[in-house]
């Protein structure tokens, strides 16, 4: 098992550009709700995957929702363990691995493939897509199965944006959830990763 490390939230690279910002609150509201105590805990037993890059800067391959709630909540560091070391890559190199391992989304709010250098920078630089906020709150209530599949969320993401309108409002977010777990156990969804068979 990979050894576990403390670091800084702000110098935390994200892999993506993207993030459900429904789903980075309620990341917020659980952490608020704890002791610094039991916050230190949860963040240790929830560590972030990263690989080192170029001048050996941390790029997070998952978690990211966690990583922008912390920002958010002013949490100092979490906790991450280390999938790969190409501090020794170039920039360039280094970008074409991350995508070959799948560690690495360059995906906009509207599913569209986009340049490396689009990813931010920083964690506060992520964007919303409502749509992978559905995808989790769909997975959430049973829809889909959790798997280890790489970006499942962004794949399950993409169906529902072609399936699925949602409102300005809440209720209306509820409403989509409702309509996209229907889709997610029908035979449309049949072979996106997580499907029930």
């Amino acid at each position: 098992m990979a050894k576990v490390h403390e670091c800084k939230i702000h110098i935390l690279h994200p892999t993506q550009i993207t993030v459900g910002l429904i789903e980075v609150s309620d990341k917020c509201i659980l952490l608020a709700s704890m002791t610094k105590r039991d916050r230190r805990a949860f963040l240790s037993e929830h560590s972030i995957p990263g690989v080192l890059g170029p001048d050996d800067r941390l790029y997070i391959t998952d978690h990211h929702h966690l990583a922008l709630a912390a920002w958010h909540m002013k949490v100092e560091s979490a906790f991450f363990f280390v999938e790969a070391k190409w501090s020794q890559f170039g920039v360039k190199k280094f970008w074409r691995e991350m995508i070959k391992n799948h560690w690495a989304h360059p995906i906009d709010r509207q599913g569209e493939k986009r340049p490396i250098a689009e990813i931010p920078s920083h964690v506060s630089g992520l964007c919303d897509d409502i749509y992978r906020s559905l995808a989790a709150y769909v997975r959430n209530a049973g829809g889909y199965e959790k798997t280890p599949t790489a970006y499942a969320e962004f794949l399950w993401a993409d169906f529902f944006r072609e399936r699925v309108v949602i409102g300005s409002t809440r209720a209306d977010f509820d409403r989509a959830v409702r309509q996209a777990y229907n889709l997610a156990r029908s035979r449309k969804a049949r072979g996106l990763p997580g499907y029930y068979s």
